[in-house]
């Protein structure tokens, strides 16, 4: 069955998904974040499939989110190691241990722990508004369209009632 396509929707999470959004690729860039750089480390630490594991590395680089660097040249192998917009999934990830450590944790506790090495402490991701730092609460926030949104969507009557424009 073909996997429809979301990176054409005017929505960040959709298109996120589309990218991110199989069950190997966020292990792949969680094992990343661990430290591992090499495909037989990927491969032995999440038990994948080498053609599965292949495919999501590839689209990983093609996607700018790894790089791909030569380490040895007989014969030819690499290191896979995150670039600045791979970096920047971490959040993603961390927001996502959070809310797996609060609602999927066992009665033995959470099974990783992020800590910080900057103040020494261990800690867990919180999403909080850029502006004013308090958490970004469902309840307390609402959507507009943004400069993004396309205008051959704007009109219809159940885009303006999702963003109370009507």
């Amino acid at each position: 069955m073909k996997r429809t396509s979301f990176s054409g929707w005017p929505c960040s999470i959709a298109r996120t998904v589309d990218l991110l959004g199989d069950s190997w690729t966020p292990l792949v860039l969680r094992e990343a974040f661990y430290g591992i750089r090499r495909f037989d480390e990927f491969q032995r630490e999440l038990g994948i499939a080498r053609n599965t594991l292949t495919d999501r590395l590839n689209l990983l680089v093609d996607e700018g989110i790894m790089e791909k660097r030569l380490y040895q040249c007989e014969p030819r192998r690499y290191e896979y190691l995150p670039t600045e917009k791979g970096r920047d999934l971490f959040a993603v990830l961390a927001a996502m241990s959070r809310w797996g450590d609060r609602w999927l944790a066992g009665e033995e506790g959470v099974p990783v722990v992020l800590h910080h090495d900057v103040c020494g402490h261990d800690t867990h991701a919180e999403v909080v508004c850029a502006a004013c730092h308090k958490p970004l609460e469902a309840e307390d926030t609402s959507i507009r369209m943004g400069p993004g949104y396309p205008e051959r969507l704007k009109q219809r009557p159940d885009v303006q009632r999702r963003f109370g424009t009507v």
